[in-house]
């Protein structure tokens, strides 16, 4: 099992969701909205900044960083 599928097994089912949803999007934009994202995966924007954060200091196939707050956190999220 390599590093990034045995990280993977930690995270709860809310960050795997928000972890495949990124993995998904991430090669046609950039930027993420925890709002945007909570819609979309039928979460509150406060379950995904609070689930954000493992994934952020995780070892996984993105890069995630906190980059601004206008209206709700705005995630950079890169490959």
């Amino acid at each position: 099992m390599s590093t990034s599928a045995a990280a993977t097994t930690d995270l709860s089912e809310k960050q795997r969701r928000i972890l495949e949803y990124l993995r998904g999007e991430a090669d046609a934009k950039t930027y993420f909205k925890s709002r945007l994202i909570g819609q979309d995966l039928d979460m509150t924007a406060k379950e995904v900044g609070t689930n954000m954060t493992a994934i952020a200091a995780g070892d996984f196939e993105v890069d995630v960083e906190k980059w601004g707050y206008s209206s709700s956190t705005t995630w950079k999220v890169t490959t």
